[in-house]
């Protein structure tokens, strides 16, 4: 590990004293030996509790004859033995295999235990609880790292932060943790090589998690081994969300947790099997990348390799004309290449651009002669008007290959759109106004090679999940709520800088950036990172700028809370990427429970459906009901109550009133019941519609139902019809006296309404419902309406021509037969 030994002594009251001996040798390491004891001054405790501690007499007053020299000499060979192991653990090869990482899992930690132990400077009391066993282990180890003790780091964080987290301790991790991370901006941080450091990440996660001991947790060494057992912990989506996307290559802040799922699968968290599992596969393939080479494709040497499919157990297979060609695909971070395997044996290399605003990909169906019967096949396109590629990944041991790489291509097509909407054009000169500028589409690059390599490691520790591409930002960001703010960020992270030369704009001034919020907006129309970077105005030609989301969170994005070290790591607050991932992660799962609900009311069959629809009208069908009981004088007393009420709404002139009254009766109902639903007084089951299911039934009873509700609907879409072509002869006067009568009668109407009040024709309309099947009105409606239905039977309907198929293939030559047939005479009756 990269920690400095103490030299000299710490006591920190309560917590134990350390001491510290020099150990000198001519070895290329020089370890110190380092021993601790309790402040207590008894010493009733048995020698096995003292095995590699010296024994303090009295008030520390000890000679060296005191000194048990056989204990020394076992304690020194034990320490000096636990660090050449751990120097050759660090000089072991890089990549080791799941089980040897199973293994030395314990044997590694009761190592970073006993380091613990022995080099604790810190003051793990605070005003909110006493520090965590990972806690102090993580602070004093990036302490060190970063060249001070866990106590110097700890003065330094109070004389930094705000006072209102001085005696945070999640704080204090972060700190530490950010301050050594920040020294790095490769695109995979070198220190995840050492086993060392992977365990210090994992354990950094634990401490953020739970920064403090339980109240129930005794100092005891017993219970500070058990809490550092790694195997038992698991780390949580929060603290996995915050440390993971701070360490070079690990994750992004927009699907770290989309990762976290991946990684944690069935459990509550990730374990430390799984992460360094991950970590490992992950090296594989950054070093895999670096190591191939390419020998007769010189072509290829300005892209960067992000996928290789070589065929083997694996094959690759490109259709054309129902033609299956296998063969090498190659994916960069600008085109695709596949190199066909011809009939001599060369290799007829062909390419297909990502980059450009046409570019397509979808999953498809491929087969032998046309028939599309296996789901395994991308089509990829570079633009309506070019060349598709049909290709097919055959895996024999799963289904995720092709969606795999269907994630990998739809990255990269995605990552050319964002630099489109969201970069600077090429050749604008203003990026050299902005320092780094001109190195933000290299960095956009770098974020889709890394997302890339994520997901091939994920394939390889069968860590994916369903949809693959929820683990790569750009293509994740493009349909997700609040996705175009995410990549706002994303924008502002890859272009923005301070500004080296003053701008065309009148309303900068190019001698710092604001210093507040308030003053950014009305100085400048530039958007401003957390740390001062800006973002230029002529950059945003994203419509998305302009939406209300975008506006809002630009607005208040500016609140400096914490210790600022990069535009990535701050301390105690949020950067702009995360604050923004947050919004779309929550919007993201609220859109997801929306939709499953969506698909749970998706009920297959049609008699179901049926059922369903009848149960969802079940209270219209309640009301209509009780009108037509009031409609019929059933209950007199309640009748006549409704029309007086009804009668005296009209001619005092309160029909206004009617609408928003119902209204707010609607309103005040949802609102009573939104309250019952709270207290728990409606039931668990209140508002969920419930219906029978179909008995069963073979196919061909299957078949018969569904041959007569085809029937059912074809009767009533013809009988629909027959309707519509009544109406439009009555309308076009396809029968001339029955335009008439309805002609005249219409204008009746009109007359009737321009003339009379409305709250007259309205009291009319509803004695006439209220009365038509009392006894003296039942037989003059009767006559009324059969003479209707004749009137109607007679009308005809307007007459249908059907013509014959023809197929758009042959109107063409059937057009120039026509075009010559006309041509002909003219012809002759020039001659």
């Amino acid at each position: 590990m990269h920690s400095k030994l103490l030299a000299g002594v710490e006591l920190v009251s309560p917590s134990p004293a350390f001491y510290a001996l020099h150990y000198r040798s001519h070895l290329p390491f020089s370890p110190k030996i380092l021993c601790c004891t309790n402040n207590s001054s008894s010493s009733s405790s048995s020698s096995s509790d003292h095995k590699f501690k010296f024994n303090l007499v009295g008030d520390r007053k000890w000679k060296f004859n005191d000194i048990d020299t056989s204990r020394v000499q076992e304690s020194v060979n034990h320490w000096l033995s636990k660090t050449q192991n751990f120097f050759n653990e660090v000089t072991s090869p890089l990549v080791k295999t799941v089980n040897d990482k199973r293994t030395s899992v314990h044997a590694d930690t009761q190592d970073m235990e006993d380091t613990f132990m022995a080099e604790q400077t810190v003051d793990s009391q605070t005003l909110n609880g006493d520090l965590s066993v990972a806690a102090i282990l993580s602070i004093e180890q990036f302490s060190r790292m970063n060249g001070l003790t866990g106590k110097k780091m700890q003065k330094i964080f109070k004389a930094l932060g705000p006072e209102s987290v001085h005696s945070d301790a999640r704080s204090l991790v972060e700190y530490c943790c950010f301050r050594f991370l920040s020294k790095d901006s490769s695109l995979l941080h070198p220190c995840l090589k050492e086993p060392a450091f992977q365990r210090l990440i994992f354990v950094t996660m634990l401490a953020w998690e739970r920064p403090y001991r339980s109240r129930g947790d005794s100092q005891a060494k017993v219970s500070e081994k058990h809490s550092l057992q790694l195997k038992r912990r698991l780390v949580g989506e929060e603290a996995f969300v915050r440390i993971a996307p701070a360490v070079a290559g690990i994750a992004d802040w927009a699907t770290a947790h989309n990762l976290f799922k991946a990684l944690a699968g069935n459990d509550k968290g990730i374990s430390f099997t799984s992460w360094s599992t991950y970590i490992g596969e992950l090296l594989k393939v950054h070093e895999g990348r670096k190591s191939y080479q390419f020998k007769d494709n010189a072509h290829l040497h300005d892209e960067r390799i992000l996928c290789i499919a070589s065929g083997g157990k694996h094959p690759v297979l490109k259709w054309e004309n129902n033609m299956a060609w296998p063969g090498k695909l190659i994916l960069t971070d600008r085109a695709l290449y596949f190199e066909a395997v011809g009939l001599t044996g060369k290799r007829n290399a062909s390419r297909l651009d990502l980059t450009g605003e046409g570019s397509l990909v979808k999953r498809t169906r491929v087969g032998p002669l046309g028939f599309d019967l296996l789901d395994s096949a991308v089509s990829v396109t570079s633009g309506p008007q070019l060349d598709t590629w049909v290709l097919e990944f055959v895996d024999w041991g799963g289904e995720m290959r092709r969606d795999v790489w269907y994630a990998c291509i739809s990255e990269v097509i995605a990552l050319y759109k964002f630099i489109r909407e969201f970069g600077p054009e090429e050749g604008d000169q203003s990026v050299y106004n902005v320092y780094g500028a001109q190195k933000g589409k290299a960095r956009a690059i770098s974020y889709t090679t890394n997302a890339v390599r994520r997901l091939q490691a994920l394939q390889y520790a069968r860590k994916l999940l369903e949809e693959p591409t929820k683990l790569v930002q750009f293509s994740y960001l493009q349909n997700a709520p609040y996705g175009n703010v995410v990549l706002q960020t994303l924008a502002v992270n890859c272009w923005g800088g301070p500004l080296i030369a003053k701008v065309t704009d009148q309303e900068y001034q190019s001698g710092g950036s604001p210093k507040s919020t308030n003053e950014a907006t009305e100085s400048s129309s530039h958007v401003f990172d957390i740390d001062g970077s800006v973002y230029l105005r002529k950059w945003m030609k994203s419509p998305s700028w302009g939406s209300s989301a975008s506006l809002a969170f630009w607005k208040n994005s500016l609140s400096k809370r914490g210790i600022v070290f990069s535009k990535n790591l701050i301390v105690a607050d949020m950067n702009l990427m995360e604050k923004a991932a947050v919004t779309c992660r929550d919007k993201y799962q609220v859109a997801e429970k929306t939709q499953a609900t969506i698909d749970a009311a998706m009920i297959e069959g049609i008699p179901s459906n049926i059922d369903l629809f009848k149960e969802l009208v079940f209270p219209l069908t309640v009301v209509v009901k009780n009108f037509e009981k009031l409609r019929r004088w059933e209950d007199p007393l309640l009748t006549a109550s409704s029309l007086a009420l009804v009668y005296t709404l009209i001619f005092r002139n309160m029909l206004s009133y009617v609408f928003p009254a119902m209204l707010m009766v609607l309103a005040a109902g949802m609102l009573l019941l939104k309250g019952l639903k709270e207290q728990g007084r409606l039931g668990r089951y209140f508002g969920k519609v419930t219906i029978r299911d179909q008995p069963p039934s073979n196919t061909l009873q299957k078949i018969i139902a569904v041959k007569e509700a085809l029937r059912e609907v074809e009767r009533y879409l013809q009988s629909l019809n027959v309707s519509l072509l009544k109406i439009r002869a009555i309308i076009l006067a396809g029968q001339p006296q029955i335009t008439m009568e309805v002609a005249l009668a219409l204008l009746f109407g009109a007359t009737i309404l321009l003339i009379v009040p409305f709250k007259y024709i309205a009291a009319f309309l509803i004695f006439d419902a209220f009365t038509r099947e009392l006894t003296f009105r039942r037989q003059m409606v009767l006559r009324f309406m059969s003479l209707l239905k004749e009137r109607w039977d007679t009308v005809p309907a307007t007459p249908v021509v059907v013509l014959p198929f023809e197929d758009d293939e042959s109107d063409a030559p059937s057009q120039r037969k026509e075009s010559s047939n006309v041509v002909k005479p003219e012809k002759q009756l020039k001659q």
